[in-house]
């Protein structure tokens, strides 16, 4: 039976950072295309560092978000390219996941393209549980409750029961 505390995942957030490469973020979207078969978004920047050449409406890279069952598949995939190994520094009090694959081709069953090279990105997993709607939603929008949160410790039993995730230690 379903319980309103079990956890779930909401989503998955693919992200490469290109800064002002226009070949790495073209190579970046047809990574990301290649791995979800969902098409992904450029990221504008919205600020003016003139030390770094940035304006506000310049590409800087790119993202694809994933949710419901094909976010567990793609997680799987995704955790095989770091071993099932996480650090218990990639977990936040707020119940999300944050770890970066350095090079696509460690991912399994992902073949070296010699299109897009070698290029790496991060991953970020949200997870939630029912109830957590009230802080999203348009009207009588409320704060979570303190008890009804996702602590860090809730996040690793999850992704270890669910993911087999291994956690190493410094």
């Amino acid at each position: 039976m379903k319980s309103p505390r079990d956890i779930r995942i909401e989503k998955v957030t693919l992200n490469i950072g290109a800064g002002k490469s226009a070949d790495r973020l073209e190579k970046g979207l047809k990574l990301f295309e290649m791995l979800t078969q969902v098409k992904p978004v450029k990221t504008i920047t919205n600020k003016r560092i003139a030390g770094w050449g940035l304006r506000p409406g310049l590409p800087i890279g790119c993202m694809v978000t994933i949710r419901r069952e094909k976010a567990a598949e793609l997680l799987k995939r995704l955790l095989g390219a770091v071993d099932r190994k996480l650090k218990p520094e990639q977990f936040d009090n707020e119940g999300n996941v944050a770890f970066g694959i350095s090079e696509y081709t460690d991912i399994p069953d992902m073949d070296y393209s010699p299109e897009i090279g070698v290029l790496g990105f991060q991953v970020c997993i949200t997870l939630t549980r029912d109830g957590f709607r009230v802080k999203r939603r348009k009207l009588q929008r409320k704060k979570i409750g303190s008890k009804h949160r996702i602590r860090k410790e809730e996040a690793t039993d999850f992704m270890k029961k669910n993911f087999n995730v291994v956690f190493e230690e410094e």
